[in-house]
């Protein structure tokens, strides 16, 4: 009676081990992503990872076009202040580039990282779709930002979205109930990223949100998720993915040295959010456009009211913070021309027309998140583009005056000769 009792316990087992065997083996690619969310920032793992995306999630490419790469001519190599170099080190910088006038003034591979390394955007994303957006804006396609979501996208009626409108959610508005804690295993941000890693739907995680922390459009909030609902608005006006939509407006234009590609959900659409991957010089070349006011090697992608309006610190952010446009950051003290991308761990596109500079710069910084280390990053993009910034002229000196002549004595008139002399 025990060896028969034994026998079915080691036959159960067997049918057990199999079954999550098999289930395994179906199932590997998801449990290979879903590992992948797990670890992927890892101290001994996120250089890598960052650089190489592609091999553990779903993706697709945005086609850059068979033109050949826009000029990033080499200028003359700036030395760069001394607080850089010990920056990089600390913040687990990946990659510095520097350009004024449109000419690679500083250019620096770290950790193992090279030129040809496609990282990822993060958030650096949102200020791509941003521009996409505006092309949309400009040609009329989209032609009010005051219009409902639920006007281009119809699946969020009844959501948390119901009620937002494009703007809202262009300015991190929207009102939506969102955890964005990247510490926090069980927050929105991470529940969503496991959603990708299983093969999820991203429109149906936005549509699946109905909480409300407050009215849309009364306050700012950084919502990761309000970029998503953008997406889903371009893609509803205009029966495009976002991928081909991009590469035609954008990518293209831009002439990128490589083809970037986005992560994907498990129907094929773009993290758009977050999932952009390209080459340090491809971030800068967006920078570029937007120094120069929506034009690129001769050619007009956006219109310069567009720039201005993305740029420009609209978002009802608290006072004194930093602040916020269409998917732009806008640091506290930021002259006008002055503004950035921002990523999570150390990703940023700073852009600073008064000094015709632009930085790119990705990183792999844990400590991202501590208190200052923004502010830190802002200083240092400061202090390389006003140590590129031309000499004041010094003034010409002001004209000696001229000496008075001293008054000459009044000459004498000619005296007649005495008779007889």
């Amino acid at each position: 009676m025990r060896r028969r009792i034994i026998k079915l316990l080691v036959r159960i087992l067997l049918i057990f081990l199999i079954v999550t065997a098999t289930a395994g083996w179906y199932m590997r690619e998801e449990i290979q992503r879903l590992w992948a969310v797990n670890s992927l920032f890892d101290a001994e793992l996120i250089v890598h990872n960052f650089s190489h995306m592609d091999e553990a999630f779903l993706n697709v490419e945005v086609p850059r076009g068979s033109g050949p790469a826009s000029s990033l001519p080499e200028g003359e190599p700036a030395e760069l202040p001394a607080d850089v170099t010990e920056w990089i080190e600390e913040r687990a910088v990946t990659s510095l580039l520097v350009l004024q006038g449109g000419q690679i003034r500083h250019e620096s591979y770290h950790l193992g990282t090279a030129p040809s390394d496609q990282r990822i955007s993060w958030s650096v994303a949102k200020s791509f779709l941003s521009a996409l957006m505006g092309t949309l804006v400009d040609d009329g396609t989209i032609p009010e930002l005051g219009a409902q979501v639920t006007d281009y996208v119809p699946m969020l009626a009844g959501s948390a979205y119901d009620g937002a409108t494009i703007l809202d959610v262009l300015q991190m508005s929207s009102g939506v109930t969102f955890d964005e804690d990247y510490l926090d295993y069980d927050s929105d941000i991470n529940r969503m990223g496991r959603e990708i890693a299983l093969g999820g739907t991203l429109d149906g995680f936005a549509a699946a949100l109905t909480e409300n922390d407050r009215p849309a459009g009364e306050q700012w909030q950084y919502v990761s998720i309000d970029t998503h609902v953008i997406g889903m608005v371009i893609r509803g006006a205009t029966g495009r993915d976002i991928p081909s939509l991009l590469s035609e407006r954008i990518i293209q234009p831009l002439g990128m040295d490589s083809t970037p590609y986005y992560l994907t959900d498990g129907e094929g659409v773009a993290f758009v959010l977050g999932g952009l991957n390209m080459t340090t010089r491809d971030y800068a070349r967006l920078g570029l456009l937007f120094l120069n006011n929506g034009e690129y090697d001769g050619q007009r992608i956006l219109s310069p009211d567009w720039v201005a309006a993305s740029t420009t610190a609209s978002a009802n952010t608290a006072p004194g913070e930093i602040g916020y446009g269409y998917q732009w950051w806008i640091p506290v003290g930021s002259e006008p021309g002055q503004f950035m991308a921002r990523g999570i761990y150390g990703q940023y596109i700073y852009v600073d027309q008064l000094n015709d500079v632009v930085i790119a710069t990705t990183g792999a910084d844990r400590q991202f998140r501590d208190a200052g280390i923004n502010e830190e990053n802002v200083r240092i993009f400061r202090l390389i583009a006003d140590s590129l910034a031309p000499p004041e002229p010094e003034p010409e000196p002001e004209p000696e005056p001229e000496p008075l002549s001293e008054p000459q004595p009044e000459s004498e008139p000619d005296q007649q000769p005495e008779d007889g002399q």
